[in-house]
């Protein structure tokens, strides 16, 4: 995927997921992507359990959570603010909804989930001493977030209106790219919302995406989109063993 800055505010900066077990998630992301794990550190008050910090060479790249009960596992998208609580005010002014916080976040850190205006959750993120993601657009580690909709025209005027995003169609491609400050933040794609429901998908950057295909069913994961040929791509789509998805790229 195309590189992008994740350290500006009005940027993604980071991903996680929260899944049901934590440690089981780690059994299947671990080895996927050659990923090591902190020790446990709780989750945000107001929520339960633990979560584990990913690094590949030393170097955060992504973070494993504790789900609430009766919660499906999620992947979810962080974009960095100043104010937390003037970013969620803002975003209510402009259709979106609260979800849940603001939650402290140890030594600082501010997060809090909302609904954008066309009912899609995504995470805001006020860093502390962690700095979000310490590595990205590397092999094994976050490459993208894209926004599936149902409503295009309305989610580029609520992100628009927040972060000061700007659409960019991209010629013979399924899909629109987002700029901040003339840089590539993100990718929305239209859905019908029924083959695939709207939300935010994570994509991660790999060598191979076919080996990773097989190596995720191996691991007792599934293959939703099997590796197909895109332009300078070669992607797949696949699922945890707890129904979680990513989707993984390679660069052909």
């Amino acid at each position: 995927m195309t590189t992008r800055e994740t350290h500006s505010v009005g940027a993604p900066c980071r991903v996680d997921t929260f899944q049901p077990d934590p440690r089981a998630a780690m059994d299947f992301y671990g080895p996927l992507f050659g990923w090591s794990f902190d020790d446990p550190t709780p989750m945000p008050a107001g929520l339960e359990g633990d979560y584990f910090t990913a690094r590949v060479r030393g170097r955060r790249v992504a973070g494993i959570g504790q789900a609430p009960p009766l919660s499906l596992p999620t992947w979810n998208t962080y974009v960095r603010v100043d104010d937390v609580a003037e970013t969620l005010a803002r975003a209510e002014q402009a259709g979106g909804a609260r979800m849940a916080g603001p939650f402290g976040v140890g030594s600082g850190g501010v997060l809090a989930v909302v609904a954008d205006a066309t009912g899609v959750p995504f995470c805001l993120w006020r860093p502390g001493e962690s700095d979000g993601d310490e590595l990205a657009n590397e092999p094994n580690s976050w490459a993208m977030s894209s926004l599936h909709t149902t409503d295009v025209e309305r989610a580029q005027a609520f992100y628009g209106s927040i972060f000061d995003w700007q659409l960019e169609s991209v010629p013979n491609a399924p899909f629109s790219m987002w700029r901040r400050s003339g840089r590539v933040v993100a990718v929305v794609t239209a859905t019908d919302g029924v083959a695939v429901p709207p939300h935010w998908s994570v994509n991660f950057a790999v060598r191979d995406a076919d080996s990773i295909a097989r190596h995720a069913v191996e691991l007792g994961g599934t293959v939703l989109m099997a590796p197909t040929n895109t332009p300078g791509f070669r992607s797949a789509v696949i699922g945890d063993p707890q129904g979680g998805f990513i989707a993984v790229s390679a660069a052909s």
